[in-house]
């Protein structure tokens, strides 16, 4: 998994704690947002892209426009974040190499069932998915000390 899903879902934990407060939530500058983590703002503009073709964000242009949650946090969950970034393949893809080499000249009736190796992953996969989807951004920021919240508020109080 790339470094782009932690940005993402930093971010969304941030927008979240910005617009928990507010009745009509400003957008903000992916530029801001990459300066407050002392991120590549080119890059983590591709990551806020992609939140945004999933519909987690939404972007607001113009000369006061940015980017803002674009459904409550509690409706966000990691898994959405992860297959925004990472797309809805699985993990592991099995390329059935067990067919190869030493095996190639077997019955293909005794490939029929995907092997234990197989099996354990999507097992692991599947239990990774559901502990992910059943993890929101309210969730996140909810477990985050109030403190770290209230600092991430006031240094985007402060003009740029």
């Amino acid at each position: 998994m790339n470094e782009g899903v932690e940005w993402a879902a930093h971010v969304c934990v941030l927008l979240h704690w910005l617009q928990e407060e507010q009745a009509a939530p400003a957008p903000v500058p992916v530029a801001r947002l990459a300066e407050a983590y002392e991120l590549p703002a080119p890059y983590l503009v591709k990551q806020v892209q992609a939140l945004t073709r999933a519909g987690i964000t939404e972007s607001v242009p113009g000369k006061n426009g940015g980017v803002r949650l674009a459904r409550p946090a509690d409706r966000i969950t990691l898994m959405d974040v992860v297959a925004a970034i990472e797309g809805p393949d699985d993990a592991f893809a099995c390329t059935e190499i067990r067919q190869r080499g030493m095996n190639q000249e077997r019955p293909a009736t005794e490939f029929a069932k995907p092997c234990g190796i197989a099996h354990a992953m999507r097992g692991a996969e599947l239990a990774w998915r559901r502990e992910l989807a059943a993890t929101s951004i309210l969730d996140l920021a909810a477990a985050t000390p109030r403190n770290v919240a209230n600092d991430a508020r006031r240094h985007f109080a402060r003009a740029t």
